[in-house]
């Protein structure tokens, strides 16, 4: 059976009539030709999908008649990486793997090495690129996005909510100590620093609130590079202990 295609519909919309408008509904008629008795698959980004068949068109959106609904728990566990803000078009390809490797938190924090200002909070063209990349790879749930402008302090507040607060970090000796990923069923937090890294005294103040430090290995990595390695390592453990498959094929 060849894989459906799918499409995001909004959490306060799934509700009858299901109507698929706006650039989802674009993407449906226009790309590719949609029409009544076409079966499709739409998420919600929380944990709901479901199976729908092509009812009506209209030139600008689609009326779906619902043929199976499913809605997914959560895991226990929960990952959640924050990232030193960098000034980088590659900010847009890490949100995707984020999505891909099922992450279910992104936060970018302001760090002394930052270039620029992080955004007071998230922009809509993040959560856009979360959308697109769910559709490709059949992740049913969007991770959730924020921004800490105010540095150490945010972190620390958030470390709050989490069971294990890990500081990657590629200073003298933390090579030695590789991160190895917490249990999958706890709540972790891996903080990242930004292109130019951490300044001494952010690692200084994220150790004395108890984070514990880890490595990636020898290579100074780019920050995408350590963001992608660290979230691929959590997801394969994730894989074993939960057993995690798409919903639909």
């Amino acid at each position: 059976m060849a894989r459906l295609n799918s499409f995001y519909l909004e959490p306060e919309r799934w509700e009858p009539p299901f109507v698929l408008d706006g650039p989802e509904a674009k993407h449906l008629l226009k790309v590719l030709r949609g029409k009544p008795g076409t079966q499709i698959r739409l998420f919600d980004g929380q944990g709901r999908s479901g199976l729908f068949v092509i009812k009506e068109t209209t030139k600008h959106q689609a009326t779906l008649e619902l043929v199976e609904d499913r809605q997914t728990s959560a895991p226990d566990g929960r990952l959640t990486l924050a990232i030193g803000w960098n000034k980088t078009s590659r900010r847009a390809w890490i949100l995707e793997k984020a999505v891909e490797l099922q992450a279910q938190d992104i936060v970018f924090w302001q760090a002394v090495f930052s270039q620029g200002k992080v955004p007071a909070s998230p922009k809509d063209s993040w959560s856009e690129r979360f959308v697109a990349a769910a559709k490709q790879c059949g992740n049913i749930w969007l991770p959730k996005l924020a921004t800490i402008p105010q540095g150490i302090p945010g972190l620390l507040e958030l470390a709050e909510e989490h069971d294990n607060n890990i500081v990657l970090y590629e200073g003298e000796g933390e090579a030695n100590r590789l991160f190895t990923p917490p249990p999958p069923e706890q709540k972790t937090l891996l903080v990242i620093g930004p292109e130019g890294g951490f300044s001494p005294l952010e690692v200084d103040a994220l150790v004395q609130a108890g984070f514990q430090t880890a490595g990636l290995g020898q290579s100074i990595l780019r920050w995408e590079t350590a963001a992608l390695l660290a979230l691929g390592m959590v997801y394969i453990e994730r894989q074993r202990h939960y057993g995690l498959t798409p919903e639909f094929s």
